[in-house]
């Protein structure tokens, strides 16, 4: 019979049953090891420990995990005692053996928990990890000195260094797990393990006992790899260099450790990457947040293009039947077989089993006709980016659809509230702009027309939640947050083509900076064909005194769209190894002679300020015109859907490590021979004259 101690409302509840300890985690969601877990279970080892009845203690998570690491609540701040490489020590030096059942999910600190018991038992499905560093910091609970000791170096390095998350089954595998339970609960697995460990039957040990020497070549050889990682971050190096002591006696490995973890807590890049961790959170807070969302159990999408396509398996993925619609039954079919082939690559990548597929597939009917979404709770049009065309779907929708459906557009950069006009219930449209391919990317932008209803907001982020994306809301403009944005500073890096950098040299400055890619790979990725098209739609307004780059005109003219043609910047014979296209060299320079222009040298340094600089004027202006609620929607967007790099946070994050003055001045020296498209925007000068932040923008409730 268990003997509860503790009430069933505190999150760490202990009992005594046949001479064995329980101690469960039981905070939910995710059982954070917060201060009043820490304390409850610093208190619970130290009870149990204590009392000569309890031969064997086990600790396992109420709920569906053992423990998801830290309380983010606690990010930036302080955490009060008892710090939890205290709690862990305590747990590790127990006179009374201890065991931990790995279930759900066992991350960071709820990992190095079980690594500070003398036993370990895994149920099917767990999934651990140690991804300290992916927040730009390493495991500071003693996660770089017992996993060492448990599994082979090289694992124990990848694991460590990575941040990724294994499978419980290859955990066991690497001797982290020592054994399996088939058990149907948590707390049957940790009674019978614990009846085992009496039995004799289950072997325990004090992972700090274990003596290991890491090889010191297999650490010079991860040492190397890592430092040629484009960007080098601090944190992985400084887990390695962790690791190294995992060969000295336990207590100083782990006072090294905890040096080392204090250095990374004043590092820009865990600052960064602890704000990119928040962003996600953060942009889920808009004005329409206690709006009841509509229900939506079947949608339809209009367009079997790459993109209605990507949409279509990214709601069949969430669970929603899709019809998806097509001009001819051909069209229909092809756009079908493309939807399976994404599926079948879900499978092969574990994001889903056969079985799952078979079930998803079975969702989606094709057809052609309208006519087919007259029941449907929600429509994507994802057609091709031509106002004529889409506001005459949205007049046939207007008709079609049943009252209460909510119709969403999938542009890129065009007008909702005109798309909305055409319509009887403006209120019901909403712009939903996935990235391409739709069934990968996490950023979804969620454009909010003048007219439409709060309980429609709150329905595209209920089904972004569903989807697994990152909903960030934007206001009606050209390009919205991303593509307005991206629309401004790519005029830099052609700026600078023409001036005097090569586009390699260009790309190569951002991808070391940070990027994945520069942004002239980027074009030949996407296809120069869609900028080209932009541009032709946008030159009947371009003023006057702005300055027009036509070298990605005279490259689209040869029918060279990038990578889906083999050639544009680059050339694409190999794939895998692109190179510098001499015909567009030729090109740049032919336009260079044509403007008159004198080609002059740029550092790299260079490069980078003037492309950030562009980056984080637009955006400064696309908060301060209210198009996104926050500096921090902004950076979340760039983050989830341009390839941003996540150790700087975002741009205008990486605008506060600038400063707003040190900005006004680049942009004034900049606007010595480009007024036009050098201009101070009014916020950062608002900034810069009141000693702000943008920072201070993302805590203000106003801006919600």
């Amino acid at each position: 019979m268990m003997d509860k101690t503790a009430s069933d409302t505190n999150p760490v509840q202990v009992g005594i049953e046949d001479g064995i300890g329980l101690i469960t985690l039981d905070s939910p969601p995710v059982n954070a090891l917060g201060q009043a877990v820490r304390q409850g279970l610093l208190d619970a080892i130290t009870k149990l420990d204590a009392d000569d009845a309890v031969k064997v203690v086990a600790i396992h998570g109420a709920g569906r995990m053992l423990s998801a690491g830290a309380d983010i609540r606690e990010f930036g701040q302080t955490p009060q005692a008892p710090g939890l490489p205290d709690v862990l020590d305590a747990i590790e030096a127990s006179a009374t053996p201890v065991i931990a059942v790995i279930h759900g999910v066992a991350m960071g600190g709820g990992l190095e928990l079980a690594l500070a018991a003398h036993a370990r038992v895994g149920m099917a499905g767990a999934v651990l990890g140690l991804p300290e560093v992916t927040l730009g910091l390493l495991p500071g609970a003693g996660g770089t000195q017992r996993l060492p000791r448990l599994a082979p170096l090289d694992a124990a390095i990848g694991i460590i260094t990575s941040g990724r998350k294994l499978p419980v089954e290859e955990a066991a595998e690497l001797g982290l797990v020592d054994r399996m339970s088939a058990a149907d609960t948590p707390r049957a697995a940790a009674l019978a393990a614990a009846r085992d460990v009496l039995a004799g039957d289950l072997a325990t040990r004090r992972t700090g006992e274990i003596a290991i020497t890491p090889d010191p070549a297999v650490l010079e050889a991860a040492r190397t790899r890592l430092a040629q990682k484009r960007p080098a971050l601090a944190a992985p190096l400084k887990a390695l260099e962790a690791i190294a002591q995992s060969g000295r006696p336990i207590a100083e490995g782990l006072k090294a450790e905890r040096a080392l973890f204090l250095e990374l807590m004043e590092s820009p890049d865990r600052q960064g990457l602890i704000h990119a961790f928040q962003a996600e959170r953060a942009v889920k807070r808009i004005p329409e947040s206690d709006a009841e969302p509509r229900p939506i159990e079947t949608a339809g999408v209009i367009g079997g293009g790459t993109m209605g396509v990507g949409i279509a398996t990214a709601l069949l993925q969430a669970g929603i039947p899709v019809t998806l619609i097509e001009m001819s039954a051909e069209g229909a079919e092809t756009a079908r077989g493309r939807i399976a082939g994404n599926l079948d690559g879900a499978v092969k990548r574990g994001k889903l089993s056969e079985e799952a597929r078979a079930a998803r597939l079975e969702m989606l009917t094709a057809e052609v006709g309208l006519d087919h979404l007259a029941q449907v709770d929600l429509v994507i049009e994802a057609v091709f980016e031509d106002m004529k065309v889409k506001t005459q779907i949205f007049r046939d929708l207007d008709r079609i659809c049943k009252p209460g459906a909510v119709l969403g557009t999938n542009t890129s950069y065009l007008d909702v509230n005109e798309i909305a006009a055409v319509t009887s219930r403006p209120q019901d449209v909403i712009g939903l702009h996935f990235f391409s391919p739709a069934h990968v990317m996490r950023l979804l932008e969620v454009v909010v027309a003048d007219k439409t209803a709060d309980d429609v907001v709150a329905t595209a982020f209920a089904l972004a939640g569903r989807m697994k994306k990152v909903a960030v809301r934007s206001g009606v403009c050209d390009g919205f947050i991303g593509n307005r944005i991206l629309a401004h500073y790519r005029k830099a890096a052609d700026y600078m083509l023409e001036d005097g950098a090569s586009f390699a040299q260009i790309d190569r400055a951002l991808e070391a900076f940070g990027f994945a890619m520069g942004p002239f790979a980027v074009g030949d990725l996407a296809g120069l064909d869609i900028g080209w098209a932009t541009r032709k739609r946008k030159a009947p307004d371009r003023p006057e005194a702005e300055r027009y780059v036509e070298i990605a005109d005279r490259i689209c003219e040869q029918g060279w769209f990038g990578r889906k043609t083999g050639r544009g910047y680059y050339l694409y014979d190999d794939p895998k190894r692109p190179v510098p296209n001499p015909e567009a060299e030729a090109i740049v320079a032919a336009e260079r002679e044509r403007a008159g222009i004198t080609p002059r040298d740029f550092t790299d340094e260079e490069i980078v300020a003037r492309y950030m600089t562009a980056m984080i004027s637009e955006a400064a202006r696309v908060v301060g015109e209210g198009i996104a609620l926050r500096p921090v929607d902004v950076d979340a967007v760039f983050l989830f859907g341009y390839g941003f790099p996540r150790h700087l946070g975002g741009p205008l994050n990486h605008a506060d490590r600038i400063g707003a003055e040190a900005l006004i001045d680049r942009i004034e020296d900049y606007a010595k021979d480009d007024p036009h498209y050098w201009q101070v925007p009014d916020l950062l000068r608002e900034l810069a004259q009141s000693g702000r932040t943008f920072a201070d923008l993302n805590a203000d409730p106003n801006r919600e």
